[in-house]
């Protein structure tokens, strides 16, 4: 028990933390209907402004604390309020999008700030002991860690209990406009929320830092994504379960960490059972408690107006010919459009799921990397270079398969969050694995060498002809009646379901053709660089992978040349560091954007402002206009 005792009382210490940040999480999703995947960014904003004031500027800690906190966190949630309101009328997806993109822009923006190396954040509260049980310390820090995350989930529970303001709160998304008839304001009840949120959220970031002694932007910003696994066990709604569900999860990883010492073969198990947890809540939760909070909002119908068919076959023409030139324009650029070409199949691949059939992947790099792997143990194997990619693109299929489990019974958000945690799992645990990428976590690959497909401008020209024929592929699925039926299934699965078609079946084949795409592509791809290793699929590139999609526009075939000169191609050409990181925040800020006027909300406001700029025009001011004037206003009116 004395081998144990130090890592229950870690795991308790940092399960405070996630608990801290699982109720932030919840408690903004219960009352806006947004689950915000940039919680974490915020925190780690926070931490560096902690940083700032602390260890740039000499003020004592509770200063510091105070600033970041409490003045930092509640400025952030003010914003945060604003934009919920904006994204509580868009779909769900959007959501996600507009989240992930405040996750890439705030991580960004702090790496131009700071830099992208590791800061030291020494511990800043009390150190000394504060007990000895078994000769194992307890110290302060530990304590007041605990404490403040009790004392936080009681405080909250009694507000939802027996305040005005919590059962207001608990009403506000239900139905904001009978709130607001009994005297209470659906703005105001938001704005206490998020405020609270956003400050639990600065309040994780500092600890998070203090507890791993060090500032690092991704790392921080992902970090407190392990709260997502608290959050699940609270049934994404209960403040008090979350906070325990943080506990038992911190708990549970400092025990297995000491479990696994000395076996190998599972080393880094402990950093994912926060995701293990989250992937298993998600798939033995009872679907009633999986309803997503708020309304339910579908992309509103648009008017397709077909390019004339000339027009189109022109387009078409011109792209293929730039395409079969770009070798003899492009100099010693070459290898960033064909690393792009590969990178075409993916976008494909995940347009499909996401833009066709309504679906939600955020482990899509994942699936590449799976792709990858396969290939190259296939050509250790002695496996013929095009068969090799086959059989890489059709051993990734089962991966998939195994991905459209949760979307059978998930959807939405639910959806996002599960395959989001197979993705780390995957990246965090697998990659490390000699099932992955061998032994030494280093695959060897190599380029045909049939009809000169070896040399840069053959294998780009090969690469030309796996994108034409993933293209051909997608453009089928999408003419042919699946491609009726996965449309049919993202506007509404239900009315699918009641023609007697099988929502489950479509569901899991959009998964499989998605997965064996991707693993051509992740085969592909590897091909070009003679070995492949984890390092070329971190799972942050399926987040950044879905904000660019969503700013590429409607179709997948156009959407993927879009996404890859947005992020594959301008990238090549720019070798400033700050520079690529400003783009970074431009996606993130696209994305975000993108989401808010996907539903027009941006139309709609400007048509408000203009109709009130007409009304003010009215009365006694419009009799002193010329009338000619207010024809140019746009504002009918009568002359006798």
């Amino acid at each position: 028990m004395n081998d144990y005792l130090p890592f229950i009382v870690f795991g308790i210490t940092v399960g405070s933390i996630y608990g801290l940040a699982a109720m932030g999480l919840v408690l903004t999703y219960k009352t806006s209907g947004v689950f915000n995947f940039g919680h974490g960014a915020i925190g780690a904003a926070a931490a560096y402004v902690f940083h700032s004031c602390r260890d740039t500027y000499d003020m004592p800690w509770p200063l510091a604390a105070v600033v970041a906190v409490g003045l930092f966190g509640l400025v952030v949630g003010l914003v945060m309020e604003r934009l919920a309101g904006g994204l509580s009328v868009v779909t769900t997806g959007f959501k996600i999008v507009a989240t992930v993109g405040l996750l890439l822009a705030i991580r960004s923006l702090l790496i131009l700030s700071y830099g992208s190396e590791s800061l030291n954040f020494p511990p800043f509260l009390p150190q000394g002991t504060l007990v000895t049980i078994s000769s194992v310390r307890v110290t302060y820090d530990n304590a007041i860690v605990l404490g403040l995350g009790a004392g936080s989930a009681l405080a909250l529970f009694l507000l939802f209990r027996v305040t005005r303001l919590g059962k207001a709160m608990r009403a506000v998304v239900d139905d904001p406009s009978l709130l607001d008839m009994v005297g209470e304001s659906p703005v105001r009840i938001r704005r206490a929320a998020w405020l609270i949120g956003c400050s639990f959220a600065a309040a994780s970031g500092v600890l998070f830092a203090s507890a791993q002694g060090q500032l690092d932007a991704t790392l921080l910003s992902l970090l407190v994504v392990q709260a997502f696994g608290a959050a699940g066990i609270g049934a994404f709604s209960s403040l008090p379960v979350a906070y325990a569900g943080g506990l038992g999860v911190g708990l549970l990883q400092a025990l297995v960490s000491k479990g696994i010492a000395g076996h190998q073969s599972v080393q880094g198990l402990d950093l994912n059972i926060p995701f293990l947890v989250l992937v298993v809540v998600l798939l033995v939760m009872p679907r009633r408690k999986l309803i997503e909070v708020g309304h339910a909002v579908r992309t509103p119908a648009v008017a397709r107006q077909p390019m004339p068919a000339r027009l189109r076959a022109g387009i078409g023409l011109a792209v293929v010919v730039a395409a079969v030139l770009v070798p003899f324009i492009v100099d010693t650029k070459l290898p960033v459009w064909t690393n792009a070409g590969t990178q075409i199949v993916l976008f494909l691949s995940l347009g499909l799921l996401v833009r066709t059939s309504g679906q939600i992947s955020l482990c899509h790099i994942g699936l590449a990397a799976v792709g990858a792997a396969a290939f190259g143990h296939l050509l250790a194997g002695g496996v013929p270079w095009g068969v090799a990619v086959l059989l890489a693109g059709a051993l990734t299929i089962p991966v998939g398969a195994l991905i459209a489990i949760p979307a059978i019974r998930l959807s939405g958000l639910y959806l996002g969050l599960a395959t989001l945690g197979f993705g780390i799992l995957l990246s965090n645990f697998l990659y490390t694995k000699g099932v992955m990428f061998g032994r030494n976590g280093n695959l060897a690959t190599y380029k045909p060498t049939a009809f000169n497909f070896d040399s840069p401008k053959g294998f780009y020209y090969l690469v030309l002809i796996v994108v034409a024929l993933s293209a051909a592929l997608v453009l089928l699925v999408e003419r042919s009646r699946l491609g009726r039926l996965l449309r049919a299934m993202a506007d509404s699965p239900t009315a699918l379901a009641t023609s007697g078609l099988s929502v489950n079946f479509a569901r899991v084949l959009v998964f499989c053709i998605s997965a064996f795409l991707a693993g051509i592509s992740g085969a592909v791809f590897s091909s070009q660089f003679g070995s492949v290793n984890g390092d070329s699929f971190p799972y942050l590139q399926s987040l950044v992978l879905m904000s660019v999609l969503a700013i590429s526009g409607r179709t997948n075939v156009a959407g993927a040349l879009v996404g890859v000169v947005l992020l594959f191609i301008i990238p090549g050409y720019i070798d400033n560091a700050d520079t690529l990181t400003v783009l970074q925040i431009g996606f993130g800020a696209a994305a975000l954007l993108a989401a808010l006027a996907s539903t027009g909300a941006f139309s709609s406001r400007l048509a408000a402002a203009a109709a009130a700029a007409a009304d003010r025009l009215s009365g006694p001011a419009r009799d002193r206009l010329d009338p000619t004037d207010i024809r140019d206003r746009g504002v009918p009116v009568t002359v006798a």
